[in-house]
């Protein structure tokens, strides 16, 4: 028997729980189907938590208009709330002359997307805020920040149930179809179920491609490659030496390995990045000896021994090695040629900064 529903979103991780948030503030009858057992299980709670202030994204992009509005929007929500964050400051720092044409590159790209308060600054300043790091000059951030991103979570789900949505957890969309009627989903798990839903944002993340080939009438045309980055997070004993986010220049495939910490002052490195075929969470402790090196150029007294094994996120990219960052990609109805219908693919860094905007956005292709 299939059951008729309004809105199913499929995926728990932070951008689908803003999304869901969002929708059933707005009066929609929305219920979460979620392959795993609990929310944000893989990339949500597999990053560096930081709140990004938009610096390094093209102008125009997807990821530059929501990575701002999102950066504002949580802040606010944050402080709304009582939720753990920290406007910490970042610090981003070029260890040689020829990274500082990149550094004033940054500058005029993140002015571009609104970010007016970055400050230039020359070693002496930077020593004087941070004296263990040594770089020829460096841009701080004051806007950028850091946040616990259960507790953000488990504010959207709240938020989400508290308007009447509805959590379905191991329960993996397996197939589907565009129907004149509307997108039916056939969900497994230990119940399984048939549903005919008026809406379906499908927000899966490393899963994303795989579900919306598995429902048939999508164009496979509008389905985009997946390219797997795995990055590794070593965490650093002793007292922290750092107050701030340090940040280098952003190398291919990311960021860079960079410094961050958490809300009680642990400091972390990474990611690095290194690419997959398939989801593999396992830690590879010989990476370590590239860590210190990288880690070296910009804080050289970083001690033998002081780095320990931490954990390993994977990041869901639509461009491969060595090809430039693409940017998000959500479709809407009119792309795909299926009313109610919502794919979001590529939701990497900044997602967990820009997931509020994010779900306003798709709130209004839903709308067109």
């Amino acid at each position: 028997m299939t059951e008729k529903i309004d809105c199913a979103i499929i995926g728990a991780g932070v951008v689908g729980l803003a999304i869901a948030r969002h929708l059933a503030m707005s009066g929609r009858e929305v219920i979460v189907l979620e392959a795993a057992d609990s929310i944000g299980t893989e990339t949500s709670s597999r990053n560096s938590e930081v709140i990004h202030a938009g610096i390094y994204y093209s102008p125009g992009t997807l990821k530059a208009r929501l990575c701002g509005a999102g950066k504002n929007a949580l802040y606010t929500y944050c402080a709304e709330r009582g939720l753990p964050h920290h406007r910490i400051g970042k610090l981003i720092v070029a260890v040689s002359n020829d990274e500082i044409p990149i550094l004033k590159h940054y500058w005029v790209q993140a002015a571009a997307n609104g970010v007016t308060d970055l400050q230039w600054l020359e070693p002496v300043a930077i020593h004087a805020m941070e004296p263990r790091i040594r770089c020829v000059a460096g841009l701080l951030s004051p806007s950028s920040g850091i946040i616990d991103s259960h507790s953000l979570m488990l504010s959207y789900q709240g938020d989400a149930e508290n308007y009447g949505a509805s959590f379905v957890f191991l329960s993996p969309v397996v197939s589907g179809e565009v129907t004149a009627e509307g997108i039916l989903l056939k969900v497994g798990g230990t119940e399984p179920m048939t549903v005919s839903c008026k809406t379906v944002i499908n927000s899966a993340g490393l899963y994303a491609q795989s579900v919306a080939r598995s429902i048939a009438g999508i164009p496979p045309a509008t389905i985009p490659p997946l390219y797997l980055a795995k990055g590794h997070y070593f965490l650093l004993s002793g007292k922290p030496p750092f107050s701030r986010l340090i940040y280098p220049i952003a190398g291919e495939g990311g960021l860079g390995v960079h410094v961050t910490l958490d809300l009680a002052g642990r400091v972390r490195f990474g990611p690095d990045v290194s690419w997959l075929d398939t989801v593999d969470y396992s830690f590879d402790e010989s990476r370590v000896t590239a860590f210190y090196s990288a880690i070296r150029r910009y804080y050289p007294d970083l001690p033998d021994g002081a780095l320990r094994p931490g954990y390993t996120g994977i990041r869901p990219k639509l461009t491969g090695q060595g090809a430039p960052a693409a940017d998000f990609a959500i479709q809407g109805p009119r792309q795909l040629g299926a009313p109610g219908l919502v794919n979001l693919y590529g939701i990497e860094s900044p997602g967990l900064t820009a997931s509020l905007a994010i779900a306003e956005y798709v709130h209004n292709l839903l709308k067109t």
